[in-house]
């Protein structure tokens, strides 16, 4: 214990230049609004002579795939909601507060964290997100010392393992059959299983290697004593529970209001359907699922409809930057696979330049980079595989590399370069009440110590 503590008062080569990073986002990064912006800006400029198609023709584009993702915009804004919901919850609390007391210094929580965080978004992506941040909210109140920002962070880097884990959709999409033919022009006309992707020889060992060196990569980033930022417990804290009326003259409505019987009957109603979809699909989680067993959790452990309208209207102010910001990315997708007259697309003309410089050794390496640098413009799983299936596909087939193999390259370049991407860090942001820049200084290391292991592992397994 004291050895650790001292660890801090020393400034080591990571906690330097993780402080330098952390200062030049700070001073650098804009809003993740304004971050939007400009990549809307950047790709309109440079698609137009990329794909030879006219200022209109790209304000189509963008206007066309606008709207596009308000499904999973909804989507994303209710797993803030109902995980907020679902951790204001008295019981709820209590659990979390008691799992993070066993991290006694600093350096255990952030352990703690990034563990926990890398285990639920490999389990899924939407259930990671929301657990990983709450979790961080609830050690920085328990834990003296430690720095709020890599707390929140840590959690954050967890979304690395997720598309190489059980809601990836780049190795689903292939495990599923459907429509692989049209999708990868031509390249895979059959399924490929799941233990030719996720459960790898490969995938495993890169999951293993991630698993052991990001956590303690993050540890050795907390700042020294003197630098640490940390938060008041005050200003983590959730309402337990409303204070409700004690009169006897409440109205009917008021009444029901303040009804138990509601809640439990939502729960029983709720919880019904929950064990009938796994009994029919097995583990089988999707965002849809994940939101319905937070709301329903929620209303079961609130109690009474005006405490859960209470925490739901508290979770909606975390939404507003989803709900801005979701259409723009939309809009720059639009305008990332949009085809000019020659049938050139911005994605797909970056992912032929990969290509054109790779050989059956370096092909993998490549596609990784290829899908990191896409996803910055097209930051969906969904989008990426649509994007590049039909470019990587067919040329890994021609190199001789395995189908799975160049999936899984896609998928995990997919899920890297969301560590210096803020759209996918808004959930955990809005729930830990901080802004894109307090948290990207800390992730650019771990991008950079990612990229070197999951590089390695694509190019030697």
């Amino acid at each position: 214990m004291a050895t650790e503590t001292l660890s801090y008062q020393k400034t080591t080569f990571i906690q330097r230049l993780s402080r330098v990073c952390t200062a030049l986002v700070q001073r650098y990064l804009p809003d993740p609004f304004l971050f939007a912006a400009l990549l809307t800006f950047a790709v309109f400029l440079i698609a137009m002579p990329v794909t030879q198609q006219s200022p209109l023709q790209m304000v189509n584009a963008f206007s066309g795939g606008f709207w596009s993702l308000l499904t999973f915009a909804m989507q994303m804004a209710l797993v803030v909601v109902t995980g907020h919901a679902m951790a204001s919850a008295p019981v709820f609390r209590r659990t979390l507060s008691y799992l993070a007391m066993t991290a006694k210094t600093p350096g255990h929580a952030i352990l703690i964290v990034t563990v926990v965080s890398a285990i639920a978004c490999w389990i899924n992506w939407g259930f990671g997100l929301v657990v990983g941040a709450i979790f961080a909210r609830e050690l920085a109140a328990k834990v003296k010392g430690v720095d709020y920002r890599l707390l929140i962070a840590s959690a954050y880097t967890g979304f690395l393992f997720w598309h190489a884990g059980l809601s990836g959709s780049v190795p689903l999409a292939l495990a599923s059959g459907s429509n692989l033919e049209a999708v990868t022009a031509g390249a895979v006309l059959s399924p490929v299983s799941t233990a030719e992707t996720l459960f790898s020889s490969m995938n495993i060992v890169i999951l293993l290697a991630m698993l052991i060196t990001i956590p303690l990569l993050n540890r050795s980033m907390h700042p020294s004593a003197d630098q640490v930022v940390t938060i008041s417990p005050a200003l983590l804290s959730l309402d337990e529970s409303p204070e409700e009326e004690k009169s006897t003259d409440l109205t009917p409505a008021e009444k029901l209001e303040q009804s138990p019987w509601v809640n439990r009957l939502l729960a029983l109603l709720g919880f019904s359907y929950i064990v009938m979809y796994f009994s029919e699909n097995g583990f089988a989680l999707n965002l849809n699922i994940v939101n319905f067993i937070f709301l329903f959790t929620a209303i079961l452990l609130h109690g009474t409809p005006k405490r859960l309208l209470k925490a739901v209207a508290e979770g909606t102010k975390n939404t507003a930057g989803i709900l801005l910001q979701f259409p723009f990315y939309a809009g720059i997708m639009g305008m990332m696979v949009a085809k000019g007259p020659e049938g050139i697309s911005l994605a797909g003309a970056m992912s032929d330049m990969f290509v054109s410089i790779s050989n059956e050794h370096t092909f993998p390496l490549f596609t990784f980079i290829s899908a990191g640098i896409v996803n910055f413009f097209v930051p969906s799983g969904g989008g990426q595989w649509a994007v590049q299936a039909p470019i990587m596909m067919p040329a890994g087939a021609e190199l001789g590399v395995p189908a799975a193999k160049t999936a899984m390259a896609i998928a995990w370049g997919d899920a890297w370069t969301n560590m210096i991407q803020p759209f996918w860090a808004l959930p955990a942001l809005s729930i830990a009440g901080l802004n894109a820049k307090d948290i990207m200084g800390f992730c650019i290391i771990s991008l950079f110590a990612s990229g070197a292991i999951i590089g390695c592992g694509l190019l030697l397994l």
